[in-house]
């Protein structure tokens, strides 16, 4: 996943991998937070991607809090809201509780 952040923040060097990090994490936890199920914030079963629609939920993510200078931040972060807004509300994304 890091690779990917970084590549899409067009970020070439290893200097800021920490704080990319930090940023990931940020964007599953407030997934996870949100009502989305944390298991769609992983890879699993040797798949080699995680689900498309949570890997450019956090890569808004990123791109909207990465760096101070940043133009387009507010445009990300609305991006990001409506993208965690539709996952929240899609079945396929909620936690899923046994029933008792």
């Amino acid at each position: 996943m890091l690779a990917d952040i970084k590549k899409a923040l067009r970020i070439t060097n290893n200097a800021m991998d920490a704080e990319i990090e930090s940023l990931i994490d940020a964007a599953k936890m407030d997934l996870k937070v949100t009502g989305i199920n944390p298991d769609k914030t992983v890879t699993v079963d040797g798949a080699e991607e995680m689900d498309p629609l949570i890997k450019q939920t956090i890569t808004l993510y990123c791109k909207a809090y990465f760096g101070y200078d940043n133009p387009d931040a507010v445009r990300f972060g609305q991006c990001y809201d409506a993208l965690k807004t539709h996952l929240a509300l899609s079945a396929d994304y909620q936690v899923v509780t046994p029933d008792v």
